[in-house]
């Protein structure tokens, strides 16, 4: 929808960047909710600690359903005035797209921009918990201090006009940042543990970055390819999860590996 909306390069990562703030917004809501839950269910038993995950669950779902209602009744789909060719009724084959270059540049940008913050997000808690030996508080707090981060450069995002050769930029300095900050996680002593607030930062920053110029690469590829569009998204969102779900599967089997020799060696 954000590329049938406008055909306007800037209003469209404009779009994007609107969206990634919500997306940060959504996630915070979260917390909000897993705090009053926290509150008011007090966990004295295993099994009051799974009625309160239950209802986060509960919660979270019905509010998402609400939004999910107010979006599908009140928001009216856009209506292509030009399409392919000058004709609305035009499809364009999902083979087209696998005949230009610039789909297999955007896939790979897109796809490694996902990898990163999924699976930094997957790991996030266990590496302040079990390597920092933080605070069961700082589980959520890193997280949090990530998405306000990302959350007000995204707005900030929404003030600058944009062209091709920006995107790339901003996209570079985000991917930059964040290959320091892992290195900083790499290389930060459990002593020095509180830098990672700092880390925390920087990492919602790059975000940022990344994310929304990401996004709108896609709507570079798309142009003014409207009838195209839902196959772009669609098949680059595909490939965000497979190669998440994959890359967190061969991680977890070789932490299982290291874990069983670790246990071998210390009996």
């Amino acid at each position: 929808m954000v590329s049938c909306i406008t055909l306007n390069s800037t209003s469209r990562v404009v779009l994007a960047s609107c969206r990634n703030a919500f997306t940060m917004v959504a996630n915070l809501s979260l917390y909000g909710i897993a705090f009053i839950v926290f509150e008011v269910i007090r966990a004295e038993t295993r099994a009051d600690i799974e009625n309160q995950y239950r209802w986060i669950a509960y919660l979270s779902i019905f509010i998402g359903c609400c939004f999910v209602g107010v979006f599908y009744l009140g928001t009216k789909e856009p209506r292509s005035k030009t399409g392919i060719h000058g004709d609305i009724h035009a499809r364009i084959s999902w083979t087209y797209w696998f005949l230009k270059i610039l789909y297999y540049q955007v896939a790979i940008v897109y796809m490694l921009t996902r990898l990163v913050l999924n699976v930094s997000q997957a790991y996030l808690a266990f590496y302040v918990i079990d390597d920092l030996q933080m605070a069961q508080s700082s589980k959520a707090l890193v997280p949090a201090i990530i998405y306000i981060c990302s959350f007000i450069v995204s707005i900030l995002l929404q003030e600058i006009a944009w062209k091709e050769q920006r995107l790339k930029a901003y996209y570079t300095a985000g991917g930059i940042l964040w290959i320091f900050c892992g290195i900083a996680i790499i290389l930060l002593p459990r002593s020095m543990s509180l830098f990672v607030y700092a880390i925390s930062i920087f990492i919602g920053i790059a975000n940022a970055l990344m994310t929304v110029t990401a996004v709108s690469m896609q709507n570079v590829l798309i142009g003014q390819d409207l009838n195209g569009c839902a196959f772009v998204c669609g098949s680059l969102s595909f490939l965000d999860k497979i190669s998440c779900g994959l890359t967190l599967f061969v991680l977890q089997s070789f932490h299982s590996k290291f874990t069983v020799i670790y246990e071998l060696l210390e009996s």
